[in-house]
């Protein structure tokens, strides 16, 4: 009988995801399933079976998940939204048989989730280089933490400390052409005066990092971990436009070495790290599938189904991955033959 997965909520780069895991070595057949709340979204064509995904607050969008496993008799979870919250209820999906592939026990996930959590837990990890920073929740703490950097000659940017992506990121510029912000790419710089006038409208707001600005280049570390054990880690850099290089880079695989001896991940996650001065800083760590992981895949590791075969079985023969080589994208006409009202 076919294994039943099942993706809730997740980005469209998790499209040639499910196609791994389909086009797996072994042959082996599973049955697909997605929810997700936007009728258009590409993830529902793939599926064997889809359905919209409903909108709610945490207690019911768990209890949601739970119905939904027991309905379908879902053999593996592979959360991406709410992945933290559902990490706290482990136990009552494996009481419906379902198996959840979760990276860590909840507690950590919710440390790694918050930046400035996740740099105290490699604050004495040299093999781990931070960026300068400061946590912040008031106008005047963001005030004095960008002072004191700029103080050290340091450019300055900041980002919510918990959040996915780019949302919420600035550079903070001293100076700011207005018709450069209005009709160039602009939108994420900002004034110090223009951050502290809208910073000031709250007495207290959620915790801010405010840090140094890493203006080279930028990677990503796809990584596969079981049993303690890193079992593969390619770094894939940011070139340029859709550009990425799957590079032999032992500074970047020693970090990706020391962040799984310090956290004890397993499956599958991801090490966001940036360049300055030509020292590699750390920026974040995703407990799951990155949207870029099918780039890092063309080095001849399928960590989809790697992963999914190391929860299933508990082994999985894992291949070197092939490195220094380039990869890029095109786009590809998906028809959409499955409707939702």
């Amino acid at each position: 009988m076919k294994k039943r997965l099942w993706f809730n909520r997740t980005f469209a780069t998790a499209y040639p995801i499910v196609e791994m895991i389909r086009n797996n070595p072994d042959n082996i057949a599973f049955e697909i399933f997605v929810t997700h709340p936007k009728r258009h979204s590409v993830m529902l064509q793939i599926a064997d079976y889809a359905e919209l995904e409903p909108t709610l607050d945490v207690p019911q969008y768990i209890d949601y998940c739970l119905s939904f496993c027991q309905k379908h008799k879902i053999d593996v979870f592979l959360p991406n939204y709410r992945l933290v919250e559902i990490s706290q209820h482990i136990e009552e999906f494996e009481r419906l048989g379902t198996q959840v592939m979760i990276a860590q026990e909840h507690q950590l996930l919710e440390d790694i989730s918050d930046k400035g959590k996740l740099f105290q837990l490699f604050h004495d990890v040299p093999e781990v280089p931070l960026p300068a920073y400061q946590i912040v929740n008031t106008a005047e703490q963001f005030q004095s933490a960008y002072e004191q950097l700029k103080q050290n000659g340091d450019k300055v940017c900041f980002k919510p400390a918990r959040g996915e992506g780019g949302a919420g990121f600035y550079v903070v510029e001293d100076q700011l052409d207005p018709f450069d912000r209005l009709f160039r790419s602009a939108h994420y710089q900002i004034t110090p005066e223009e951050a502290l006038r809208v910073l000031s409208t709250r007495e207290t707001f959620d915790d801010i990092m405010v840090m140094e600005y890493l203006d080279q280049y930028e990677y990503s570390i796809d990584c596969l971990a079981y049993g303690g054990q890193l079992l593969a880690a390619v770094p894939r850099k940011k070139v340029e436009g859709r550009i990425r290089k799957l590079e032999h880079n032992e500074e970047l695989l020693s970090i990706a070495e020391a962040v799984q001896q310090r956290l004890q991940l397993s499956y599958l996650y991801n090490v966001q790290i940036k360049y300055k001065d030509n020292v590699p800083k750390l920026l974040e760590i995703n407990p799951r599938a990155s949207g870029g992981m099918y780039a890092s895949c063309r080095s001849g590791v399928n960590f989809p189904y790697l992963a999914l075969k190391l929860l299933l079985t508990g082994k999985a023969d894992v291949p070197v991955p092939k490195l220094d080589i380039l990869t890029t994208h095109v786009e590809r006409e998906i028809e959409l033959v499955r409707f939702f009202e």
